[in-house]
Parts: structure tokens; C-alpha cells; sequence
């Protein structure tokens, strides 16, 4: 299970990086060019972004778990259960949902990443 959820981190990741440089590219169309180190403070400060952080809070659970020396297959399901969750938009009203499905109806990689992280959770997430 430590093996599965290795692999949903690292989809996790190329996903969450994918989506974060969307939100980049539409807060640049409005505001301009930002550095790295601007582009920092808004991924943590700016409500534009807050929506990406219920990944990063997963990714830093998982990150957690994975370096803890014990962790039970209940404790790691517990975190692909909450990936299946929050990858899948049906029915969800939260603003990470609405975002995150305006993100794959806008960006084709970002399709191609969901289905990647799917495959790793080897589960019911759907297949775009």
C-alpha cells in the first residue's frame, strides 16, 4: 500500500503543478508577469489560489505518512480515500471541486494528469 501511495504522490505532485501553473497563467493575463518568489506568496496568501491548497494539505499528509517509520494500511487508506474524494467533482459543492473542473474542461494536460493519479488509485475516480 506504501508502494500505491508513493505513486499517487508523485501524480499528486505533476498534478498540483500542472494546475498551479493555470492559475499562474490566468492571474498573469490580469496582473502581469510574477517572479517566483511573488508567485510564492500568492500559491500561500492570495484567495485566487486557495482553492489549490486542500492538494498541497494532502500531498503534506501523504509526505507525513511516508516518512513516518510505522503507518498502518488503515491510516494510508485513509489518504487514498481522501485523494479518490477530492479528485472527483460529482456532486461537490466546494470551491476546490468547481475550480478543479473548470481546470480539466480548460486544460487537456490537466485531463491527462487525473487519469494518471486515477490509474494510481486504481479506483472510482472518473475517467475523462
Amino acid at each position: 500500500m506504501r508502494a500505491q501511495l508513493t505513486a499517487v504522490r508523485h501524480g499528486l505532485l505533476e498534478l498540483h503543478k500542472a494546475l498551479l501553473d493555470g492559475e499562474r497563467g490566468r492571474y498573469e493575463k490580469t496582473h502581469g508577469k510574477v517572479t517566483a518568489g511573488k508567485m510564492l506568496q500568492l500559491a500561500l496568501n492570495d484567495p485566487q489560489f486557495a482553492w489549490l491548497r486542500a492538494m498541497s494539505e494532502l500531498i503534506v499528509r501523504i509526505d507525513e505518512l511516508l516518512d513516518a517509520e510505522e503507518a498502518s494500511d488503515a491510516d494510508v487508506e485513509g489518504l487514498l480515500a481522501g485523494a479518490r474524494t477530492l479528485l472527483t467533482t460529482t456532486g461537490q459543492t466546494t470551491a476546490f471541486a468547481r475550480e478543479y473542473e473548470a481546470s480539466l474542461q480548460r486544460d487537456p494536460h490537466v485531463v491527462v494528469l487525473h487519469g494518471r493519479v486515477a490509474q494510481a488509485l486504481d479506483a472510482s475516480l472518473p475517467r475523462l
